[in-house]
C-alpha cells in the first residue's frame, strides 16, 4: 500500500496549526513576552505557515508526480516528473476527494491522474471514453461511438521520438481532434483485438498510450468521477536513476 501523503499532510498541518493558535492566543498571554513557550509548541508552531501553503497549493492548484511505469510510452517515460492541474475538473477537498466547486469536465484526449477502482494507488492514463460513450478496439484501432480514430505511422528517426523495439511501432493518433503519439505491437495484443464497452454514467474510460502494455480500464473497468485527481499538463524534469543527474531535455507540455 502506498503512503497516504495527503492524509499525513493534513494531519501535520492541523497539529502545527493547533500549536500556532495555542501559542498566539493563549500561552503568550499567560506567560508574558519574556518567557519562552513549551518546547513542543516552540518546535512545531513555526512550521504551520509553510505546511498550510504546501497543503493549499498541492490540494487545489498543482501537484507533482513521478511516472513509475511505461504504460504511457511514448507520451510519458519512466522517470518523468510531471505537474498535475488540480482544478481543471473542479476543486476537491484533500483526502476525501469531495468536489466542492465544479470547474470543468474531462475531455477526450486528456491525460488524467486518478485512482482506479479497487485500488489505492495513483494511475495516469488518457481519457478515451466519456460517460455514455461506446468504446471499441478492433485490430488495435480505437473506435469511439462507431467512429474510427485515425492513426498514422511515425517514420523512424523522427526527432524527439525514441526508436521502439523491433516488434513495436509508433503511431500518431487523432482522438476527437487531439493528436498524440501511441505505441503498439505489430501483432495486436489481447485487449486490442476485439474489445467493446459502453461507459457508465459518471465514469471515464482510461487507456494507456502504450496500448499493448498498459493495465487500464480494459482490465479493471471505467473510473468513477469521484476518483479523479487532476489533469497532467507538463513535464518539468526527467530523473530515472538515483545515482544519475536529472535531465531537462523532455521539459514541455503534455499532449
Amino acid at each position: 500500500m502506498d503512503i497516504d501523503f495527503p492524509l499525513i499532510l493534513v494531519v501535520l498541518t492541523g497539529l502545527a496549526g493547533a500549536m500556532w493558535l495555542l501559542d498566539r492566543f493563549y500561552l503568550s498571554a499567560r506567560r508574558g513576552k519574556d518567557k519562552p513557550a513549551p518546547w513542543f509548541v516552540e518546535s512545531t508552531a513555526p512550521f504551520f505557515p509553510v505546511l498550510l501553503i504546501v497543503l493549499v497549493v498541492r490540494s487545489f492548484l498543482v501537484e507533482p508526480f513521478q511516472i513509475p511505469s511505461g504504460s504511457m510510452i511514448p507520451t510519458l517515460e519512466v522517470g518523468d516528473f510531471i505537474l498535475v492541474n488540480k482544478f481543471s475538473y473542479g476543486l476537491r477537498l484533500p483526502v476525501t476527494g469531495t468536489k466542492v466547486i465544479d470547474v470543468g469536465e474531462p475531455k477526450h484526449g486528456d491525460v488524467m491522474v486518478f485512482v482506479p477502482p479497487n485500488d489505492d494507488r495513483y494511475f495516469i492514463k488518457r481519457v478515451v471514453g466519456l460517460p455514455g460513450d461506446e468504446v471499441r478496439f478492433i485490430d488495435n484501432y480505437l473506435y469511439v461511438n462507431g467512429k474510427k480514430m485515425a492513426q498514422e505511422n511515425i517514420p523512424e528517426g523522427m526527432p524527439g521520438v525514441a526508436q521502439p523495439p523491433a516488434n513495436y511501432k509508433v503511431m500518431n493518433e487523432e482522438l476527437d481532434g487531439v493528436e498524440h503519439l501511441i505505441r503498439k505491437q505489430v501483432e495486436t495484443g489481447r485487449y486490442g483485438r476485439n474489445f467493446l464497452v459502453v461507459v457508465p454514467e459518471g465514469h471515464y474510460f482510461m487507456v494507456g498510450d502504450n496500448r499493448d502494455n498498459s493495465h487500464d480500464s480494459r482490465a479493471w473497468g471505467a473510473v468513477p468521477e469521484k476518483n479523479i485527481v487532476g489533469k497532467a499538463f507538463a513535464i518539468w524534469m526527467h530523473w530515472e536513476k538515483v545515482l544519475s543527474l536529472p535531465g531537462f531535455d523532455r521539459v514541455g507540455t503534455i499532449r
